[in-house]
């Protein structure tokens, strides 16, 4: 059974419909890119998914026992959150608040886990130091620590690499492929196509044109042989 079957979905936002008849299912283990043109509502789609709005028409069904609170986020990061006034440690552990309920502290087993993800991501050296203060880099390990802190079954992941470096953005694919291989499933918005064949299993290409299936299938599809000539020419932005 898929984790998520999405059946002709439409989103959007203030009534405005950006993309319609959506259908694609996530499986335990995907790696599923979503690419598309900017604005054709890649981000939104992400927000729908995570039920932080609601959708314009269709559904959004979760299987193979997994419940909404079980997906990690990722979302591309504000200026005003790079430079929040929190120590490492204290991000991180912020993942556990969704199991918290009315439980005013962590428990000794959530500090295990915050502690276990800051290992996960090579950042355990860093848990003591202030967010602000760290490398665009080493924030988003914090932010996937501290998503996987959540959860370890889904992680949704807007842009990841906005903003990095090419070593940088480098190493967090390989970061992101290794959760990947050892059995989280992941969803991640794209603007580089190059990544999204090198790594994704699936890909849902949104524009004009809407794909949906495997990566070899996309790559000599009508979408995929578009999009990525549009993206070497420049026409495709973040």
């Amino acid at each position: 059974m898929a984790l998520i079957t999405v059946e002709n979905l439409s989103v959007g936002y203030d009534s405005n419909t950006i993309v319609e008849n959506l259908n694609f299912t996530v499986n335990h283990g995907d790696y599923l890119c979503i690419v598309g043109e900017n604005g054709s509502g890649k981000s939104t789609l992400m927000k729908t998914l995570l039920d932080l709005q609601d959708a314009v028409a269709g559904k959004i069904s979760f299987g193979d026992g997994l419940k909404k609170n079980e997906i990690g986020y990722l979302p591309q990061q504000t200026v005003v959150q790079r430079d929040f006034p929190a120590s490492v440690k204290g991000i991180v552990i912020s993942g556990c608040q969704s199991r918290m309920g009315l439980r005013p502290f962590y428990t000794s087993a959530e500090k295990k886990l915050a502690m276990k993800n800051m290992c996960r991501m090579g950042i355990d050296n860093l848990k003591d130091r202030c967010y602000r203060e760290l490398s665009g880099g080493q924030q988003q390990r914090a932010l996937l620590a501290r998503a996987l802190c959540a959860t370890d079954k889904v992680l949704l992941l807007d842009e990841p690499v906005s903003g990095l470096d090419p070593k940088v953005t480098g190493e967090m694919y390989e970061l992101i492929h290794e959760l990947n291989q050892e059995g989280v499933t992941i969803i991640m918005i794209s603007h580089d196509i190059n990544a999204a064949i090198k790594y994704a299993t699936h890909i849902l290409h949104i524009g004009d044109d809407i794909f949906f299936g495997s990566r070899d299938e996309y790559i000599i599809s009508d979408a995929g042989k578009m999009f990525e000539i549009n993206q070497k020419d420049g026409d495709i932005n973040d």
